[in-house]
Parts: structure tokens; C-alpha cells; sequence
């Protein structure tokens, strides 16, 4: 069934199809992400790692109240809700709750590790919810820039070694991520980028603040300045205003390809955790992240010339 059928509901999008766009709002947000696992591990070195998962969306979540109400957005309707439960599952409770619980004893660069397989789990959860159908070379690409990711930060953090419960709990918020991006990207095209993240926010608001009730309760809030800053950003730029740039590019899409600049995430997460925590960055580390910078470009160019050539009735 085409677009010009009749018995297709046509509806305007809120964001407009510029694929190139897209590629650029994507590494904006991958940018800001990029510091979001050094940083994570900085903060959780003097505060609880359940206040630093809740309490930074707490922090988001005013933000996005404040924003929403200040430029007078209509509540979603119907189904929406129930796609912002999952958004808000993924993305604001799942995913910096399970970082925050692994980042207290494993270190940086091990948390690049994992959570570079995110482009992979976001590009499958893009083809089963968006019914993206990427070509093989596209897939080929996609995979060899995900092995490329885990071989260079594997070697970098010393060797694979035996599966631990850091790990699980990483490869868990992996998947919590991914659902979320996947079914984010979709709805920011409805609702628009900032105001999907804005209303996952809030939804999730009254359980994140009940959690860092808790986690104050259990363990008064105490840090060092340079702690307190990490949070602040986790709250501000990882929570929300990355989130802004992220959805953006996903909504614009195509998801499965601007979904694959991720890649560069764990490169650039590697290099800050060298230059802020003073991890060890290597020849290995230097070539392992071209080596996945080139492999998600081929990802990109392939995809794009797929969707320029004429598609069959």
C-alpha cells in the first residue's frame, strides 16, 4: 500500500525528511552522550549509585516541566501515553539506573565496551518497530562496526575475562536503550524531538523521585565539587538536552542509519575517560576507533545510496 492510496491515513509530519540533517542532529547527541559514561563513573565515586540514576532525572524531569509548560505543548493522546511508558522505560529509568549500579566498579572504558553494541540494538529494534528494511551491506557494515567497537575497547580494557554481574548489568541497559531510542525516534515525529523526551520526563517523574528519596535515606547526598558538576551534567546535557539533538535526528531518519554514528560513541567516550579519569589511551585505542568511525561511515553511505535509488511500486 503507497502513500497515494486511499486507504492510507496521511499524517503531517512534525519534523521534515532531511536525511544529511538527520546525520548531523544524530552526532550532536552522540556528542553530548559521548561523557555521559566517564562522567557517570565520577559521580558515582562519592554519591550513591541509585541517587545519581534517579536523582539525575529528577533534575531533567523539572526542566522538561518547566519547558513544556512555558511553550504551552498539548498533553499526548490515547496510545502516545503508552509509548512514552516505554520510552520512559528505557531511556530514564532503565538505562541510568542499570549504568549507575555497573559504573561503581567497573571502570570507563569497560562501560564503553558494552554499551558500544547500542547502535547494533538500536538498528534491530529500528527494523522490527520502524519496519525498516536495511540492505545486507548495510547490515554488513553495521555489524563489522560493532565488532570493530567491541575488539578495539576490549583490547583496550585488558581482554574480554568471565562475564561478571556489571556486565549484565550493562548489556541490560544496552536493551532498555535501544527500545527507548527506537520508539522515540518514531514518536518525536508525531510529538516532536524535545517534547517526547520532555513528556518521558515527566511521566517517569514520580517514581525517580521517590527512588532518590530513597536513595537519600539510605545515604545522605555528600560529593566534591567536581562530583556535584558530573551529576549536574548528567542531569542536564544526558538527561535532556542531549535528548533534544538525539530524537531530533532519529525522528528526521532514516532510525536504523542515523542510529549507526553511536559507533563513535564508545571512541569518544574512551578519550575522556583518558583525559578525566587518566585511563590509559593507546595506539590500539587510536586505531580502533578509526577503524569504527570508517566502519560506520560505510554504514552511512551505503544506506544512503540505497535510499536514493527508485523504489518499485
Amino acid at each position: 500500500m503507497s502513500n497515494n492510496d486511499s486507504a492510507t491515513t496521511l499524517i503531517r509530519p512534525v519534523i521534515p525528511n532531511r536525511a544529511p540533517t538527520g546525520l548531523w542532529w544524530g552526532l550532536l547527541g552522540v556528542a553530548a552522550f559521548s561523557f555521559t559514561v566517564p562522567l557517570t563513573r565520577v559521580a558515582v565515586g562519592g554519591l550513591s549509585p541509585l541517587f545519581v540514576g534517579s536523582g539525575r532525572a529528577v533534575v531533567a524531569a523539572i526542566l522538561a516541566a518547566l519547558a513544556l509548560a512555558l511553550t504551552r505543548q498539548h498533553l499526548p493522546r490515547g496510545k502516545q501515553w503508552l509509548r512514552l511508558a516505554v520510552i520512559a522505560g528505557g531511556i530514564v529509568v532503565g538505562f541510568p539506573l542499570l549504568t549507575s549500579f555497573a559504573l561503581t566498579s567497573a571502570p570507563a572504558s569497560h562501560g564503553a565496551v558494552v554499551i558500544a553494541l547500542l547502535p547494533a540494538a538500536t538498528a534491530t529494534a529500528a527494523v522490527f518497530r520502524g519496519r525498516e528494511h536495511p540492505s545486507k551491506a548495510f547490515w554488513a557494515a553495521t555489524v563489522i562496526g560493532a565488532l570493530a567497537a567491541l575488539g578495539f575497547a576490549f583490547l583496550q580494557s585488558g581482554g574480554f575475562g568471565a562475564l561478571s554481574w556489571t556486565d549484565l548489568l550493562l548489556f541490560g541497559a544496552v536493551i532498555a536503550a535501544a527500545i527507548g531510542y527506537a520508539e522515540g525516534g518514531l514518536l518525536a515525529r508525531e510529538l516532536g524531538a524535545w517534547q517526547t523526551v520532555s513528556w518521558a520526563l515527566v511521566l517517569a517523574s514520580p517514581l525517580m523521585v521517590i527512588l532518590t528519596g530513597v536513595a537519600m535515606a539510605g545515604q545522605p547526598a555528600s560529593a566534591t565539587p567536581i562530583q556535584w558538576a558530573s551529576f549536574a551534567y548528567l542531569g542536564i546535557i544526558s538527561m535532556f538536552l542531549g535528548f533534544f539533538a538525539w530524537y531530533h535526528g532519529l525522528a528526521i531518519g532514516p532510525m536504523a542509519q542515523v542510529s549507526q554514528i553511536q559507533l563513535v560513541q564508545p571512541v569518544l567516550s574512551i578519550c575522556w575517560a583518558w583525559l578525566l579519569l587518566g585511563e590509559t589511551l593507546t595506539w590500539t585505542t587510536i586505531l580502533g576507533g578509526l577503524a569504527v568511525i570508517l566502519c560506520a561511515g560505510l554504514a552511512v553511505r551505503v544506506r544512503l545510496s540505497a535510499s536514493r535509488q527508485p523504489q518499485n511500486p
